[in-house]
């Protein structure tokens, strides 16, 4: 699994990004792909899967701090 930062949620719009702790820029992460609510600046991990418009989070949860 990879980890990140948000960098950007739209609730409403149910779409953002994350920037990757590893450097590899930021990946589309949707609301389908949340296992619960996320906000800009939260740490979470994810995982990627190929979409037909390029990488999309998945799988996406929240780091406890």
């Amino acid at each position: 699994m990879k980890t990140g930062k948000v960098k950007f949620y739209n609730e409403a719009k149910g779409y953002g990004f994350i920037v990757s702790d590893d450097q590899s820029g930021e990946v589309f992460v949707h609301a389908t792909g949340l296992n619960e609510k996320i906000a800009q600046d939260d740490r979470v991990q994810y995982e990627v899967e190929s979409s037909r418009r390029g990488p999309q989070a998945v799988n996406v949860s929240k780091i406890q701090s």
